[in-house]
């Protein structure tokens, strides 16, 4: 997820650019940069780091140009820094390109220019765009951006600009949001609708594939096959606080409903039906993964209950033993390792004090390490072996959200990978997880679509101070993510039990009107954890039940269900936290508490 802006009018582009940028910068912040047709030249002014750094740089220019496009980033491909920063710009600097999204084909595109006689400076997929525009050139730019997007594969919204079409600039999106504002004699793109409020409130929506060409004369919108097509113009109603949050109320609910594309955009390109499993990041040989005699996988909080799912997981397909440990544990029990160890860390920021520490004390005793993290460049993916980027984009809200997802999709696909390399599970198995796999996007989206049932139960538990969440096998690994969901931004004392250990203790704390969450969607689970539902009922408790579509007969059992769409066992979790994290959410809304900085916690912590 990055943000892209551009302007064309009467004004100075620059200072309405930054402007921008810093209306989007909650969509990407680790460097920013913006181009503009200068007395007949694209220039290109980019850096790493917050925009402030960007600001600082080019205010001083005093450029003239009424003219440009401009580019907040969040790395997917290729780390933070100068070079890797867009705008980017073909072989001789006479285009210039903004880009929001993943070019699945990039290595593909990129061998092939290279064959033509292009040569790359930046480790990221953009740069094939401008070196596509340039190869198609021929005097009118949209003709080159419409045949250079005919050969792109996967998600973009791009701003282009060029010194020898030089009053124009053109605009696409496929899979990637772009919306174009319509002032007084000047006209905008952008990637979200904040970053044009304060000049208009008039938009339009562009649809996938569709093409605009701004020049000062006016805004032409096409399709693919260049036929005019007809809009009708939005007006904006919405105060720029609540369109940084794409009218959600909260950064978390945002997120949340980010979570159908953030699942989308983790598999891309590394699980395609009929292919073998693609890790750009990891590079291990089956002699390699053969040699593994246990993983440890190391994490804290909601990265740790992502860990609880993948041990599971990696156990049962590619037949590794897995240990799941708190980083901040791990280094002072002595743990066991070998040149014969595979640590698995786990950090959505990539920078959690335990978790690094943890890494570097495993690499001094030999083992490889793979990392999975949102983020590119950061302290854990530089010091890994091999690295899993989750691709989920910035999350603002504290509680973790769409990051916990797209951690629970990496390690499917790290554990199907070792399963396919070393043949531990049969080929057919493996393609229908792979289509269960490909299918979670659609169904998340089914749950988000119909969150009535699940705001019906906050009236029961929003007064409680204690609610218990129980779960067996897969289902005890989201009860407790569902219950520090619960914990951390309602501030309501929670706890998740697994559900054969009700009897050795547990089950003293219920009593009547106590409110439990019990999670029934494993299969091979489901008659142990509706006798455990029964002994909790039968001591007054009021139950939720998370159950799998077509479960029909928990309802005997519980005061109300939840079902998620019908799914395999195996994949269930992606789909079973969905409900937990949406009642989090509105059960602290209903107690007034502030849901994105809930209090005593950081996005990421840094020190120990």
């Amino acid at each position: 997820m990055c943000g892209i802006v551009g302007y064309l009018g009467e004004k100075k582009a620059t200072p309405i650019l930054i402007e921008g940028l810093s209306k989007l910068e909650y969509r990407g912040y680790d460097s920013s940069g913006i181009a503009v047709v200068e007395n007949g030249e694209v220039k290109i002014e980019k850096c790493r780091g917050r925009l402030s750094n960007l600001k600082d740089k080019v205010l001083d220019k005093d450029f003239t140009s009424s003219i440009g496009i401009g580019h907040t980033r969040w790395a997917t491909h290729g780390e933070p820094s100068d070079v890797n920063s867009h705008p980017h710009s073909n072989q001789d600097g006479t285009i210039a390109v903004v880009h929001n999204g993943i070019i699945e084909n990039y290595i593909v595109l990129r061998e092939w220019l290279i064959s033509e006689g292009y040569k790359f400076v930046s480790e990221t997929d953009t740069e094939v765009i401008p070196h596509l525009v340039d190869y198609y050139f021929d005097g009118n730019l949209e003709d080159a951006v419409i045949k250079a997007t005919k050969r792109m594969e996967g998600s973009y919204a791009l701003g282009v600009i060029s010194k020898n079409d030089p009053d124009k600039i053109v605009a696409v999106r496929k899979d990637s949001p772009l919306v174009i504002g319509v002032g007084e004699n000047e006209s905008f793109i952008a990637s979200d609708i904040p970053a044009v409020l304060n000049s208009t409130r008039d938009v339009y929506l562009l649809e996938d594939k569709e093409f605009v060409v701004m020049t000062k004369s006016g805004i032409t919108i096409y399709d693919e096959n260049k036929n005019k097509v007809d809009k009708q113009i939005f007006h904006v109603t919405w105060d720029i606080d609540a369109a940084e949050k794409g009218g959600y109320e909260h950064f978390m609910l945002k997120e949340i409903y980010e979570q159908p594309k953030a699942i989308k955009d983790t598999l891309t390109s590394r699980i395609v039906k009929g292919e073998k499993i693609k890790i750009d990041g990891i590079h291990l040989t089956k002699e390699q993964i053969e040699n593994f005699d246990r993983i440890y996988i190391i994490a804290c909080g909601t990265a740790y209950h992502s860990g609880v799912v993948g041990k599971y997981v990696i156990e049962r397909l590619a037949k590794i033993p897995v240990e799941i440990d708190v980083a901040s544990e791990f280094r002072y029990r002595n743990p066991l390792i070998t040149e014969k160890t595979l640590m698995i860390c786990i950090s959505q920021s990539g920078e959690t004090a335990d978790t690094l520490a943890a890494l570097r004390l495993a690499k001094e005793k030999g083992a490889r390490i793979i990392a999975i993290t949102n983020v590119v460049g950061s302290s854990i993916s530089r010091e890994a072996d091999d690295v899993f980027y989750t691709w989920a984009g910035p999350e603002i809200a504290v509680a973790s959200t769409k990051a916990y997802i797209t951690m629970l999709i990496a390690l499917y696909i790290i554990a199907l990978y070792m399963a396919e390399v070393k043949n531990t599970v049969r080929a057919t198995e493996i393609e229908k997880i792979k289509d269960g796999l490909l299918n979670l996007s659609e169904k998340t989206a089914e749950i988000l679509n119909d969150i009535e049932p699940i705001k019906a139960f906050v009236d029961e538990i929003y007064k409680h101070k204690d609610v218990y969440y129980l779960g067996r096998g897969l289902d005890y690994a989201v009860a407790m993510e569902g219950s520090l969901k619960l914990k951390e931004i309602s501030y309501i004392h929670s706890e998740a039990y697994a559900g054969g250990e009700l009897k050795h203790g547990t089950i003293a704390l219920i009593e009547e009107g106590t409110s439990v969450i019990a999670l029934a969607t494993q299969s091979d689970l489901y008659d142990k954890m509706v006798s455990n539902i029964r002994e909790v009922k039968t001591r007054g408790a009021k139950v939720l039940g998370i159950a799998m579509e077509g479960q029909t007969e928990i309802e005997k059992t519980v005061d109300a269900t939840i079902y998620i769409p019908k799914v395999m066992s195996i994949l269930a979790p992606v789909l079973s936290v969905i409900p937990l994290q949406i009642l989090a959410y509105y059960t602290a809304v209903k107690k007034g508490c502030d849901v994105d900085k809930p209090r005593n916690l950081a996005k990421s912590v840094t020190v120990e």
